[in-house]
């Protein structure tokens, strides 16, 4: 049966380097992908649809049903990787924030759209939702999966009494910052009555080893401990090293990716005092560049090889 090419679209900043590293994949393997900065949208960027599904022009190109999606991001915040919005938030921030609104709606519509027509997409935009952290760990802990003792709050007093039960870390609720241990100085009045400003996630201290689990389309390419002096090792990585995992924890793995519908996926894992490893998160849009750099991996050829699978379909006018 004959192929047609249609075009692989990958959604991101133009600087993000996992979109431009994916890009010279894809470039060296003979196709060229198209790019959509979502941060030129709707200044730079011209975006049409129509009542049909598939009418998407994108730049005056009849874009329709791409073959494949690598959504690295959306930039649906101001505050987003690579957003030059700080002058127009300073200037008009009720405004500037109508806009992203309705420039997210349009977005957003459009990726669903491809998702609905049966677009291959890593990852699929339904699947965003349960990438919400006080969701994602409900959904884990009801099929079973182990998950840390966590909870979301601004409650002074609900804080007080998870503290009284174990070693507590905080972090936002919505990720970014540093994971903390919560000391004693955490729950004076002064610093509780900060939650009045924003919830926050609390979660029992887990210390053993970080581990870091990569799964693309149902099967796990990589598994890594990640050797760190630090309670949080994003940007304290000592070593990364390759390692195996126990059948019963990859099944889990691959159970939870599933779960929450996700064809790729970086997730972290770390265990517990007696042993047990424990789901922390599933993230959507994985980094994994550093990754390939320290432990001598190739995340990015196998996404890349992925895209391009998907990016050869059956003609729906053949016979």
């Amino acid at each position: 049966m004959p192929y047609v090419e249609a075009p692989v679209v990958l959604i991101g900043p133009e600087q993000d380097e996992h979109i431009l590293t994916v890009q010279a994949g894809l470039r060296e393997a003979g196709r060229e992908p198209l790019i959509l900065d979502p941060n030129r949208f709707p200044r730079s960027l011209a975006i049409s649809m129509g009542n049909d599904s598939s009418d998407i022009r994108v730049d005056g190109y009849d874009l329709g049903r791409p073959a494949a999606v690598y959504l690295r991001s959306l930039q649906q915040t101001p505050i987003a990787f690579g957003s030059d919005s700080q002058a127009a938030m300073g200037n008009d921030w009720r405004q500037t924030l109508t806009s992203y609104n309705e420039r997210n709606t349009m977005l957003t519509a459009m990726v669903m759209r491809w998702e609905e027509l049966g677009v291959p997409l890593y990852n699929p935009f339904t699947a965003q939702r349960n990438i919400t952290k006080p969701l994602q760990l409900a959904l884990l802990a009801g099929a079973g999966l182990p998950v840390p003792r966590t909870l979301w709050s601004n409650k002074p007093e609900d804080v007080i009494a998870f503290a009284h039960s174990g070693p507590t870390i905080y972090k936002p609720v919505s990720g970014g910052a540093q994971t903390r241990e919560l000391t004693a100085h955490d729950l004076t009045p002064e610093r509780l009555a900060q939650l009045a400003t924003a919830p926050v996630t609390f979660q029992e201290l887990l210390s053993g080893d970080d581990i870091r689990v990569f799964i693309l389309d149902g099967k796990v390419i990589a598994r890594y401990r990640i050797v760190t002096d630090a309670l949080d090792f994003r940007h304290n990585e000592i070593a990364v090293e390759n390692i195996q995992l126990p059948a019963t924890i990859e099944s889990q793995c691959l159970q939870a990716c599933k779960l929450l519908d996700l064809r790729f996926t970086g997730m972290d894992l770390k265990y517990d005092a007696n042993g047990q490893a424990k789901i922390l998160e599933l993230n959507s849009s994985p980094m994994f560049l550093g990754f390939d750099a320290m432990a001598g991996t190739d995340i990015r050829a196998a996404l890349v090889e992925a895209l391009l699978r998907a990016s050869r379909r059956p003609s729906s006018s053949s016979p």
